[in-house]
C-alpha cells in the first residue's frame, strides 16, 4: 500500500484513517513473529488517527495526513523510549523530539511504533539486537539486512506504509534490497541528525524506506532542510523532489563503475542489473563505463573510521549519567567496566575496541589518519566519475538475503555484505536502492543509483523511471 493511493482514498471518503490504522495494527499483531517492532502504542495510534480524520474532514490536514509511519529506534520521540536495540538504553525515555520527527508530526504523519535494529546501528543482518533478531518477511529463515532491518521488514510486510531508517554504511539500502522495498540515503547534511543517536557522526544520515519512489520523494521533501541545532546540517534549499519524477531519462549519461561488477558479485544479481541497464539504454540513456579505482579500500577505511567515531560516541554510556547501571559495584571504575560489559552486546564491544585501538597512541597515524586519506581519495574518485556522467548504477549488495546465523561467526564476511554501499557514505553522496528482480529462490534483488552531492532529484527521477518500467509486482 502506498501513501499516494491512500491519500486519494481518504480524500474521496472511501475509508477512514482510523480504519486504516486498525488494519495496520492488525498486521503488526499477526506478524509478531517477524520481530520488526520494539514498541507499538496501539491506544495512542488510534487516538491520533481519529484526530487526523477530523483534520481531513475540515480541510486542515497536513501534507502527510494518512501516512502510517514506523521509526527506527535510534531516533528520539518525546516521552517515548529510544533503545537503539541495546540493553544499555532499554528503559531510556527521550525528553525531546528529533528534528525529522518534529517535521513529520507537523505534517500529520502518524507514528505507529519504533522498529527493531542492530544494536546502535552496528550490523548488516539485524541479528545484533538485544530484543532478538528480525526475520525477513519474504523468507523467515533469512535475515532482513541491517541495521534498519526492522524498518524495512515493517514496510515489506505492510505493517507500515513507510518508515525512517538511518544509513551509516548501507543500513537503509542493504536491508531495502534484501526485503524488496525502496530505501533512500540522502546526501550527508541534507537531513538533520539532531535527535538521531550517534554511531559515527560524519557518516550517519536519516532517510526514508517506502514501497514506491514517489513516497520516498514526498517523505524527503518533509524531513530535509537546514537545522541550526545540527552543525553538520547543510544550508541548501529543498527542492520539490516529487516534481522531479517526470519519466524522462533520454540523453542522461549513466556510469557503470567497473569495480562494482568484478568477482564476488552473484551471477543472478549481475544478470538482473544488466537487464535494468538494458531498459535504460533502450529508452535513450547513454551508458558508459567509469572507474572508481580506490573502491577496494572502501571497507577497510570505513571500519577504521566508523569504529573510531563509535568508540568516542559511545563513551557517554558509562552507567553514571543515564542508561543501564550495574548493581553491587565496589568502585567507580568497577561500575564503568561492569555497566559497559553487561550493557553492550558483542558486536558493539568489538567495534569500540577496534576504534579505541586505531585512535591510540602509536597507531593513530598508521590507521586513523590513513583512513581519512583514503576517504579523500574515494571522494575524489566519485568527483572524477561524475565529470563524465549524471549518476551511477551498481548492485546494492553482492548477494541476496543470507540465512540466519550464516555469518555471525565470521565478522569479515558480514562486513563484506556492505561492499557496494560504504563508499557512498565515505563520500557523503546520495544513494537509493530499489527492487529490480528476484533470484531463483524468489528473493528480492536491489539496484543502487548513486548521485552527485545534493542531487537526490536525479536518483529519484531515474528510480521512478525504473520502477515504472521494470514491471515488477508492487503493492498499493
Amino acid at each position: 500500500m502506498n501513501f499516494k493511493n491512500v491519500r486519494l482514498k481518504l480524500e474521496n471518503k472511501e475509508t477512514s484513517f482510523e480504519n486504516l490504522v486498525k488494519q495496520y495494527l492488525d498486521k503488526i499483531e499477526k506478524g509478531v513473529q517477524l520481530n520488526a517492532f520494539i514498541f507499538v502504542d496501539k491506544e495512542a495510534a488510534l487516538i491520533k488517527a481519529a484526530e487526523i480524520d477530523k483534520k481531513l474532514e475540515n480541510g486542515t490536514a497536513g501534507k502527510l495526513a494518512g501516512l502510517v509511519l514506523a521509526v527506527k529506534d535510534n531516533m528520539a520521540i518525546k516521552d517515548s523510549q529510544v533503545t537503539c536495540g541495546s540493553k544499555i538504553l532499554e528503559n531510556f525515555v527521550s525528553p525531546y523530539n528529533a528534528t525529522a520527527i518534529e517535521k513529520l508530526l507537523a505534517e500529520d504523519a502518524l507514528i505507529i511504533g519504533k522498529t527493531n535494529m542492530d544494536e546502535f546501528a552496528m550490523g548488516s543482518s539485524n541479528e545484533n539486537s538485544y530484543f532478538g533478531p528480525v526475520k525477513n518477511p519474504v523468507d523467515n529463515s533469512r535475515v532482513p539486512g541491517g541495521s534498519s532491518g526492522g524498518s524495512c521488514t515493517a514496510v515489506a510486510a505492510e505493517m507500515a506504509m513507510a518508515a525512517l531508517g538511518s544509513d551509516t554504511g548501507g543500513s537503509i539500502r542493504q536491508p531495502a534490497s534484501f526485503c524488496g522495498v525502496v530505501g533512500l540515503k540522502p546526501t550527508y547534511g541534507r537531513v538533520s541528525r539532531y535527535g538521531l543517536v550517534a554511531f559515527a557522526s560524519s557518516f550517519d544520515q536519516i532517510g526514508p524506506i517506502t514501497n514506491t519512489v514517489y513516497d520516498a520523494a514526498i517523505l524527503l521533501e518533509v524531513i530535509a532542510g537546514h537545522d541550526k541545532r545540527d552543525s553538520t546540517s547543510a544550508p541548501v534549499t529543498v527542492p520539490k523532489f516529487s516534481k522531479a519524477l517526470d519519466g524522462n531519462i533520454k540523453g542522461l549519461k549513466i556510469g557503470l563503475p567497473k569495480e562494482y561488477f568484478s568477482e564476488g558479485l552473484d551471477s543472478e544479481i549481475r544478470e538482473s542489473i544488466e537487464n535494468t541497464i538494458k531498459i535504460l539504454e533502450e529508452n535513450g540513456a547513454e551508458i558508459l563505463e567509469v572507474s572508481l579505482p580506490n573502491t577496494e579500500y572502501g571497507i577497510a577505511a570505513y571500519y577504521i573510521l566508523t569504529t573510531a567515531e563509535a568508540s568516542s560516541n559511545l563513551s557517554r554510556y558509562d552507567g553514571a549519567r543515564y542508561g543501564y547501571r550495574a548493581e553491587n559495584v565496589e568502585s567507580l571504575e568497577d561500575m564503568y567496566v561492569r555497566s559497559r560489559s553487561e550493557g553492550f552486546g558483542n558486536e558493539v564491544k568489538r567495534r569500540i575496541m577496534l576504534g579505541t585501538y586505531v585512535l591510540s597512541s602509536g597507531y593513530y597515524d598508521a590507521y586513523y589518519r590513513k583512513g581519512q586519506q583514503v576517504r579523500t581519495l574515494i571522494k575524489n574518485d566519485f568527483e572524477e566519475a561524475f565529470k563524465q556522467c549524471d549518476c551511477l548504477i551498481t548492485p546494492t549488495t553482492p548477494s541476496t538475503a543470507f540465512k540466519m546465523d550464516e555469518k555471525t561467526d565470521d565478522p569479515l564476511a558480514m562486513y563484506l555484505s556492505d561492499v557496494y554501499t560504504v563508499s557512498v557514505n565515505l563520500a557523503g553522496l546520495p544513494g537509493m536502492s530499489l527492487p529490480c528482480g528476484f533470484d531463483s529462490n524468489n528473493l528480492p534483488i536491489g539496484v543502487q543509483i548513486i548521485g552527485k552531492q545534493f542531487d537526490e532529484e536525479m536518483i529519484l527521477r531515474v528510480g521512478d523511471f525504473l520502477e515504472k518500467n521494470l514491471a515488477l509486482k508492487t503493492t498499493g
